[in-house]
């Protein structure tokens, strides 16, 4: 038998229509909404190219979020100008939730180093979580740079070398410049940095020794440390030594409260409603704390996983852009230099 329209079953569902339209009037979730989301494939952008720390850790996440969220995620890498091409694309995307981006430090500080505006960190996108923390260790080519194995070895060579020492990073801007440019100002010695577009660049004339010294993210660098075909000097951070036990930290080697990580997290487009950022941060939370795979595979590409809400997230990257714009002012770094 059919149904008749005016049975109890049909008004029930006409007034829970009505009810719901209501709630939609007055700009309220609505509970039809938040369980539809992720009604399609859901896209991650990496404003850095594959195979990077940012990247590696957007892949590691992402498989986990998608199997919880019951959709796809896929990873769509944008990179260019240290992040602000693909971060600048990114907060322009609809806030539905179904564009989400990885947040790389590089990003941090690209609108100064390119001198343009392609979006301010502190206004133009939500935080969700961060992810993971990325120490950073001074490294040297052993073959290149013997005998130095330790912060003071490394600066009693480059005082006495003539002419400078070379020394490299993953860019003009990144933290490696930016910390080795403070660590020459605090330690009263020089080198000359040589940019590289990314650390597997620099990694590879480090390897070949065409330069001896790199203040590196430990993802690029581990597995050549782990093989000696590098020597990690210094930490950045006592977290480091997670990856690099025994290794010193730069504060422990003469220079206290030189500390700080590169670290990363996901965003998400101003106005993603407050229903999807919850429930995004919820997983994210019990993931990075709970799932000992994604702990170890982190772990295996050198990052730490390291869940923060939204709120402490917003607060780390205001402290870390006040930190690092203020090294590149003082030492007057920009791309163009």
């Amino acid at each position: 038998m059919h149904a008749h329209p005016t049975t109890p079953l049909t008004r029930r569902r006409l007034l829970q229509a009505g009810a719901a339209a209501a709630l939609a009037g007055t700009g309220l979730p609505v509970l039809a909404a938040e369980e539809a989301w992720p009604a399609k494939i859901v896209k991650m952008v990496v404003a850095f190219p594959a195979g990077g720390p940012t990247d590696t850790a957007a892949r590691i996440v992402s498989q986990k979020l998608a199997d919880r969220l019951g959709t796809a995620i896929v990873v769509d890498n944008r990179p260019g100008a240290s992040g602000s091409v693909g971060t600048g694309s990114f907060i322009k995307s609809p806030p539905d939730g179904n564009t989400l981006s990885m947040f790389g430090m590089p990003a941090l500080l690209a609108p100064l180093m390119y001198n343009n505006n392609a979006y301010d960190v502190e206004k133009d996108f939500q935080c969700v979580s961060t992810v993971y923390d990325l120490p950073m260790a001074i490294v040297v080519n052993p073959s290149v740079m013997q005998g130095v194995d330790s912060v003071q070895a490394m600066i009693a060579q480059a005082k006495a070398a003539k002419p400078a020492l070379n020394y490299t990073s993953s860019g003009t801007g990144s933290f490696g410049h930016l910390a080795m440019e403070q660590l020459k100002d605090l330690g009263g010695f020089d080198m000359q940095h040589v940019p590289y577009r990314g650390s597997a660049p620099a990694v590879t004339d480090l390897l070949g020794g065409q330069l001896g010294i790199m203040f590196a993210d430990v993802v690029a660098a581990l597995p050549h440390i782990r093989a000696g075909k590098l020597r990690a000097i210094a930490l950045s951070s006592p977290r480091g030594r997670l990856l690099l036990p025994g290794v010193k930290t730069i504060s422990e080697q003469g220079f206290p409260n030189f500390d700080f990580d590169s670290w990363g997290g996901i965003i998400a487009p101003l106005g993603t409603p407050p229903a999807v950022s919850a429930r995004l941060n919820r997983e994210l939370k019990d993931i990075l704390s709970n799932d000992k795979d994604v702990q170890e595979k982190l772990l295996q590409a050198g990052a730490i996983a390291a869940y923060q809400p939204a709120d402490a997230m917003r607060k780390r990257l205001s402290t870390d852009r006040a930190r690092w714009t203020k090294v590149a002012k003082d030492k007057n770094i920009s791309a163009a230099t």
